[in-house]
């Protein structure tokens, strides 16, 4: 086997991967921008999620059955990841979220969440036996230190024990939706198939907790505000559910299957600077020198974490038995010649 064949059997580190993973953050970064929109006008916030989901599904269908023609014996093997990915990755991860947006402040709460990206490194040691490199530890410290000031967490805000309990939850159910997105199997369900499945149990999921009345259900159909203009509650709606659902979790969910869990969640904490950048360009809200400065921080963090990935591919590949070998070859060809 060739050096380059090595190579090929570990998963792509390179330019696809980072594009999917910074246009998954991207896309997810737009979802305050078009919710925002529905809930100052009334929707609750389950509402918008489960229109947003289901639209989501019903968009995926055609190209979900598409993909599956001839294969549905992929579909059988992979319901019970799909099922779980549905019920955990989307629906529990948002009403987690939510519940704890209830008890504490925003940005509070999306730190918590974000602390997923350590509970993936954490999970990867401790079920798999890969111990975070120095690299990696500091990349993680440097992302979430940078999240805190990008959230603006400067000022004293009282913790809520059950919204830090609901915020812990959203954590774990963001590290499952990395961990699910990059396992891989011999014959893998391909991205849109994941995500179609996922949205469809997520979808059913939140609309039995609404009809049970756990959740709020509140929506209305009158013209709404967005970008500074009275359009149709239907503009919002199809961002939310085209741009920051169909698009972020289908390019999420390739973008794991070639960086890996741990490096793609770390990139996901992009979506924060994606949706300050969104806020300053589409609503007029400037970021402060603080942000700016927790911005480059995570940049740096997740720069970190990316070296580390690839001075632990180059490690790897010298240490496998078939790298050896060929380059022991090379030495014995080149002894040979002289």
């Amino acid at each position: 086997m060739t050096i380059a064949g090595i190579r090929a059997t570990r998963p792509a580190l390179g330019g696809t991967g980072l594009t999917l993973a910074v246009l998954s953050a991207a896309t997810f970064g737009t979802s305050g921008t078009f919710a925002s929109s529905l809930i100052n006008a009334g929707w609750s916030p389950a509402a918008a999620v489960i229109v947003r989901i289901t639209l989501s599904a019903l968009v995926l269908t055609v190209p979900a059955l598409l993909q599956l023609r001839g294969r549905w014996a992929l579909l059988r093997r992979g319901a019970g990841r799909m099922a779980a990915y549905g019920l955990v990755a989307v629906a529990g991860c948002q009403l987690f979220y939510f519940n704890a947006i209830e008890r504490m402040p925003v940005g509070v709460a999306l730190l918590l969440e974000y602390l997923g990206a350590v509970l993936v490194v954490g999970w990867l040691w401790l079920r798999h036996g890969q111990r975070p490199r120095r690299l990696t530890v500091a990349g993680a410290v440097t992302a979430i230190a940078g999240l805190a000031m990008v959230l603006n967490l400067a000022g004293s805000a009282r913790l809520d024990p059950i919204g830090v309990m609901w915020g812990l939850l959203a954590a774990v159910g963001l590290a499952i939706y990395f961990l699910l997105s990059a396992a891989v199997d011999e014959e893998p369900l391909p991205p849109v198939v994941m995500a179609w499945g996922g949205m469809c149990v997520g979808a059913a999921v939140l609309a039995a907790l609404g009809w049970l009345g756990v959740l709020s259900m509140t929506a209305t159909a009158s013209n709404v505000d967005f970008l500074g203009h009275r359009v149709s509650w239907i503009v919002p709606v199809l961002g939310l559910s085209l741009v920051a659902a169909v698009i972020a979790y289908v390019a999420g969910i390739g973008a794991a299957r070639r960086l890996g869990a741990k490096l793609a969640s770390f990139i996901g904490m992009a979506e924060v600077l994606f949706a300050v950048l969104f806020a300053w360009l589409l609503l007029g809200q400037l970021p402060s020198a603080v942000q700016f400065v927790g911005g480059a921080f995570i940049l740096a963090g997740v720069t970190l974490v990316r070296l580390d990935e690839l001075h632990g591919t180059q490690t790897d590949i010298a240490e496998r038995p078939e790298a050896q070998v060929y380059a022991a070859q090379l030495v014995d060809a080149g002894t040979a010649k002289h």
